[in-house]
């Protein structure tokens, strides 16, 4: 009997946690306080968090079926700065969501290879405010105060 490489019960494993942290997630945004019917004028505040978390399971299931694992020898750099911006993200999430989420989209995009500056300003810029507007009339959410969602929400 063979013994499982690395990469074979990773092939396993990383679909595995991802469901459970989906899972542990999921049964988190059930204890989120519910609209009453009669004032609801879009999705209650679970709705959302809850399709996403759907997505993110069905594409870690998908893993098992379509991807064709390749050991990698080691991290690249690149790999090692992209978690360092999700953690400057996390940071500046607390000054303001939509200053971290302009910041971060337009480091990572630049990290990743993009150096057209116009392109660095539409994921930087554009895409944040699309975002926001997006959620603030269509779900009608309201996102935690900060530093520019205080300019808009007065």
């Amino acid at each position: 009997m063979n013994k499982l490489s690395i990469n074979d019960k990773s092939r396993w494993l990383v679909p595995l946690l991802i469901c459970i942290f989906c899972s542990l997630t999921y049964w988190q945004t059930t204890l989120f306080e519910t609209v009453p019917e009669i004032l609801k004028r879009g999705t209650q505040p679970s709705d959302f968090p809850q399709m996403v978390l759907f997505l993110i399971a069905g594409l870690a299931m998908l893993i098992l079926f379509k991807d064709n694992p390749k050991p990698i020898a080691k991290l690249e750099p690149k790999v090692l700065k992209t978690m360092g911006l999700l953690v400057g993200f996390t940071l500046l999430a607390e000054i303001d969501m939509f200053l971290g989420l302009g910041v971060f989209a337009a480091s990572l995009s630049f990290l990743w290879g993009e150096k057209r500056v116009i392109a660095l300003f539409l994921v930087g810029v554009l895409a944040p405010v699309i975002v926001f507007f997006f959620f603030d009339f269509i779900f009608e959410i309201r996102f935690p105060r900060g530093i520019l969602t205080n300019i808009w929400y007065g």
